[in-house]
């Protein structure tokens, strides 16, 4: 009988702009998964630059709701910078829509911002074991055999792109020119060219505008309801 495999979790990076949470979670992780090494970050930026600092954290937690991304777009570009990394999201919102989403765009399990501790505990007991976790209660919305949505085939071709395309496409979306995003990444604008058209070939878009539309449909504000 093969033995299941093990991941360390000695390390951990949390991507969270609530200072006191980040503390509270720093400890529940010490005490519950034995996390020993633990490092914040409260923008994806700031954390994906201390990912190219030091890329050897067993496990980043992040939060959905950061001030420089809108949710899943901070998943997507993290995990496309992670390789094997797993990613937890915590999150307040833990609709259906919003647990769903975050795992077609990649996390490794999700965990509700505001649960116990043995829910932290049984999380990150799964992700040691090469598991992925979702919180009790939660139902998936449709039948796996059921057609993609455009959410879903929108979150699945955005996690096509690599780390840099995920950036220059945040800058499109931003509504920034190709000389605009050369001189802000330091790279020659015929770069910026090549990306470009790597993406939209990636997303099957013939127009930035239409790659604009395929981030929004797998935004954040998308999975919320309209009331929200």
């Amino acid at each position: 009988m093969t033995e299941p495999h093990f991941r360390p979790l000695h390390s951990a990076l949390i991507i969270d702009d609530h200072p006191l949470f980040c503390d509270a979670l720093s400890m529940t992780l010490k005490a519950v998964a034995g996390i020993t090494q633990i490092e914040t970050a409260d923008r994806l930026e700031t954390a994906l630059h201390r990912l190219d600092l030091t890329p050897g954290f067993d496990v980043v937690v992040l939060d959905l709701n950061l001030p420089d991304v809108n949710g899943l777009d901070g998943l997507i570009r993290l995990r496309a910078s992670l390789g094997t990394v797993p990613v937890v999201v915590v999150s307040s919102l833990a609709d259906n829509r919003v647990i769903g989403a975050a795992l077609k765009a990649g996390a490794a399990g999700f965990v509700p911002k505001h649960s116990r501790r043995e829910v932290f505990r049984a999380a990150f007991e799964a992700v040691r074991e090469g598991r992925g976790y979702v919180p009790e209660g939660y139902t998936p919305q449709s039948d796996p055999a059921a057609p993609t949505t455009q959410r879903e085939d929108a979150i699945a071709r955005l996690a096509l792109l690599t780390r840099q395309q995920a950036k220059i496409l945040q800058l499109i979306c931003e509504g920034r020119l190709n000389k605009q995003i050369a001189y802000d990444l330091t790279i020659a604008e015929t770069t910026v060219k090549a990306h470009v058209t790597a993406i939209m070939r990636k997303l099957g878009v013939q127009s930035r505008t239409q790659a604009v539309l395929i981030v929004q449909e797998a935004s954040f504000a998308s999975l919320m309801p309209e009331n929200s």
